[in-house]
C-alpha cells in the first residue's frame, strides 16, 4: 500500500516540465540561443534605458566606475545575454562533451603570429584610416599618455565586452549557423541579429542618446553585418580561436575609445560609424570574392553539432 501511495518521480510535473524545456531547446538551439540572448540582456538593459543615463522616465542613476556608468548599467545585461545563453544552451543541448569543446575555442590561442598582428596592429589602424576622408584635414598624432592607455584599455575591453559577447555571437552561434546554412547564410543571420541586440542600448548615453541621429542606427547596423564577415573570416581562418576573434572585436571598441578624440579632436561623435561601416563593407566584399562565400569555413564531418 505504501509503494502506491509514494509519488512515482516519471509523473513529476516540475520534472516533466523540464524534460519537455530541454527537448524543445534540443530541437530549436538557435532559437533558443537568440531568444535568450536578446530577451535576458533587453530585460536587463530597461532600467538603464529608462533612467536618467536613457530617456530620463525614472530618476535613478547607476554607479559610475572608471568614469562611466556603463560598467554597472550595461555590462551585467551584456553578460546574461550572449554569453549566458551560449552557456545555458550548450549545456543543455550538448552537455558536457559540449560544454567542453565550448571551453575550449576560449582557450585556442595558438595560432599563428600573423592573426595577432591584424588583430592588434592592422585592425586600429584600419579604424583610425576610416576617419581620413571625414577629418577635414584635422588631425594631430596622439598624447605618449594616451598610447600608453591603450593596453589597459584593451585588458579592460577583453574581459568586458570580448567575454560578454564573443562567448555566444561566434563560440555558441557561428559554428552552428554555418553548419546549417553555410559561411555566407550563417554571417547574414547573424549579422542583423548582433545588430538588433544592441538596438536598445540607442536609447541610452552608450548610443550618444538624445544627440545622436537615427541614421546612426542605420550605420552601426551596416557596421554589423559587415564586419562581422570580416570576424567569421578570421574565426575559420585561425581554426575557431576566440582569443583572435575578441582581439579582433575589441581592437575597433579600444581604437574609437581610447584614440579617436585624440586624433580627430574635430570630428563629431556621428562620424565615427560611417567611416567603421565603409572600410568594413569594402573588407567584407573582398573577402567574399576572393573566398568565393567560403570564408575560409571547412565543415566537420565528424562532428554534428545540434
Amino acid at each position: 500500500m505504501n509503494r502506491l501511495l509514494e509519488k512515482d518521480p516519471a509523473q513529476d510535473p516540475a520534472r516533466v516540465g523540464r524534460g519537455r524545456l530541454r527537448a524543445l531547446v534540443a530541437r530549436h538551439p538557435l532559437v533558443a540561443f537568440f531568444v535568450i540572448a536578446l530577451g535576458a540582456s533587453w530585460a536587463a538593459w530597461t532600467p538603464y534605458v529608462l533612467s536618467a543615463h536613457g530617456l530620463g522616465v525614472w530618476d535613478l542613476r547607476f554607479p559610475e566606475l572608471l568614469g562611466t556608468a556603463q560598467f554597472s548599467g550595461v555590462l551585467p545585461g551584456a553578460l546574461l545575454g550572449p554569453l549566458g545563453a551560449g552557456f545555458l544552451v550548450t549545456a543543455l543541448v550538448d552537455g558536457r562533451a559540449g560544454l567542453r569543446r565550448w571551453f575550449g575555442r576560449l582557450w585556442r590561442w595558438r595560432v599563428p603570429g600573423r592573426w595577432y598582428a591584424l588583430a592588434l596592429l592592422g585592425v586600429p589602424l584600419l579604424v583610425l584610416a576610416s576617419g581620413l576622408p571625414l577629418s577635414g584635414g584635422v588631425v594631430q598624432a596622439p598624447a605618449p599618455l594616451v598610447l600608453a592607455a591603450l593596453v589597459p584599455g584593451l585588458v579592460v575591453q577583453v574581459f568586458t565586452t570580448g567575454l560578454a559577447e564573443e562567448p555566444g555571437w561566434r563560440d555558441f552561434a557561428l559554428p552552428r549557423l554555418q553548419e546549417r546554412f553555410g559561411p555566407t547564410g550563417a554571417v547574414a543571420v547573424l549579422g542583423p541579429l548582433w545588430a538588433l541586440w544592441h538596438l536598445p542600448l540607442f536609447l541610452s548615453d552608450w548610443g550618444g542618446y538624445p544627440g545622436s541621429p537615427w541614421t546612426q542606427v542605420l550605420w552601426f547596423t551596416g557596421f554589423c553585418v559587415t564586419f562581422n564577415v570580416v570576424v567569421a573570416w578570421v574565426f575559420n581562418r585561425t581554426g575557431e580561436s576566440l582569443p583572435v576573434v575578441t582581439l579582433l572585436h575589441v581592437g575597433v571598441n579600444n581604437t574609437v575609445s581610447t584614440l579617436w578624440t585624440e586624433v580627430y579632436p574635430a570630428m563629431s561623435a556621428d562620424r565615427v560609424v560611417p567611416g567603421l561601416f565603409a572600410v568594413s563593407a569594402v573588407a567584407a566584399a573582398a573577402l567574399l570574392v576572393a573566398t568565393r562565400g567560403r570564408l575560409g569555413y571547412r565543415p566537420a564531418p565528424a562532428r554534428t553539432l545540434r
